[in-house]
């Protein structure tokens, strides 16, 4: 475990964040008071499933389209046949 007084941890702050990233336990003591900086795993993300569905009944039965031009790809209505 490395030591630090909080004068010294201000200033090598980034290569302490990286040590405790590493694993390492990094102590700093202000006052008389010790303080611990360790890294934690990241939360895991849950995976959402959507809220709200809706899906309009023309594009199920596919009288809509990809289109593609000068303002990038679009979703367009089919031409009558």
């Amino acid at each position: 475990m490395k030591r630090y007084t909080a004068a010294k941890a201000r200033a090598q702050l980034s290569s302490l964040l990286d040590a405790a990233e590493n694993g390492e336990v990094v102590a700093i003591e202000r006052r008389g008071v010790r303080f611990t900086l360790r890294s934690e795993k990241p939360a895991r993300r849950r995976k959402s499933k959507p809220r709200l569905e809706i899906v309009d009944p023309a594009l199920l039965d596919g009288e809509w389209t990809w289109a593609s031009g000068a303002r990038g790809l679009r979703l367009r209505l089919k031409r009558a046949r």
